[in-house]
């Protein structure tokens, strides 16, 4: 088996893994408050990746901590759009709403970085937000839209964000390190987030301690965060970025896969019409636009995994 399939095989996971939890998360916060669940699965991720990336983290300067918080508070917003967005919404429409960001980046690079848009990727654009129409507004019109799609969306433009200044920011400092303090960072934020929302009367903090919230907490800390970010870098480092985005369009697949399985959501035709637009558009502004985060090389992206 060649290097690049096993890249391929592993980033196929992450997707699996990502997608998967769409579902679990739906249903801890039940019995969870989203600040607070928030603060728990990254406060847990960032102990433990704080351990496996040790010796990158003794290495540690400003510029590295600077761009670490940036692109954390990125990863914040997203988390805590998406969250929110969970509990008005299903999670196949929420994960498929989350891989606008594919789109969003090339769109947020033109319009911020100057760069210019192929005809590519105004018609991908143009067909995913054909698709999110159908998939998130019903039939009645927008006086029915669930308050949880836009939210959702939020999500959407702060992964896109977020998968910008990585771009930025990965051949300049330890990724291992890039890793860490995005999800420190997260982790901080969400705490810090907590006594706002309480006496700003958006959420009461509260939790019920069962299984329910026991497992998403390790599944999303363990597996979406540590497992799923470091399986990430390691692929990243043996296919390009374009491959790498197109292979992301997996996870509001099996984000409505396992939707369907385990919460027996049921899809109308209006939905899996809207879906397929959105994963066409996304794949044409992928397959013939520029890459989304940083430029393409011929060669595997090197560099250590720490």
């Amino acid at each position: 088996m060649s290097q690049r399939l096993r890249a391929d095989l592993a980033f196929g996971l992450c997707t699996l893994i990502w997608g998967a939890t769409f579902a679990l998360v739906k249903d801890a916060l039940a019995d969870i408050s989203v600040v607070l669940y928030i603060a728990l699965r990254f406060a847990l991720s960032a102990a433990l990746m704080a351990v496996i990336f040790w010796s990158s983290l003794r290495r540690l300067n400003r510029k590295a901590v600077w761009a670490g918080a940036q692109i954390g508070m990125a990863m914040f917003g997203g988390y805590m759009f998406q969250t929110a967005g969970l509990k008005f919404t299903t999670p196949a429409k929420a994960a498929f709403i989350t891989g606008m960001c594919v789109v969003l980046v090339p769109l947020l690079l033109a319009a911020f970085g100057r760069r210019r848009i192929t005809p590519w990727i105004w018609a991908g654009a143009a067909t995913a937000l054909a698709g999110l129409y159908f998939l998130t507004v019903p039939p009645a019109g927008f006086g029915a839209l669930n308050r949880g799609d836009p939210i959702v969306f939020g999500c959407a433009v702060m992964f896109a964000l977020h998968i910008i200044l990585i771009g930025r920011y990965v051949a300049e400092h330890s990724v291992g390190a890039l890793a860490f303090l995005q999800v420190a960072t997260t982790a901080a934020l969400s705490a810090f987030a907590l006594p706002i929302a309480l006496f700003a009367g958006w959420e009461k903090p509260h939790i019920v301690w069962n299984t329910t919230v026991i497992v998403a907490l390790l599944v999303t800390s363990v597996g979406s965060t540590v497992i799923g970010f470091s399986l990430q870098t390691w692929a990243q480092q043996h296919t390009s970025p374009s491959h790498t985005a197109i292979l992301v369009t997996l996870e509001p697949v099996f984000a409505a896969l396992t939707s369907w399985i385990f919460a027996l959501e049921r899809f109308g035709a209006r939905t899996l019409v809207g879906a397929g637009l959105i994963l066409v558009g996304i794949l044409f502004a992928e397959l013939k636009g520029p890459a989304p985060t940083i430029p393409e090389s011929p060669e595997p992206i090197a560099g250590p995994i720490e």
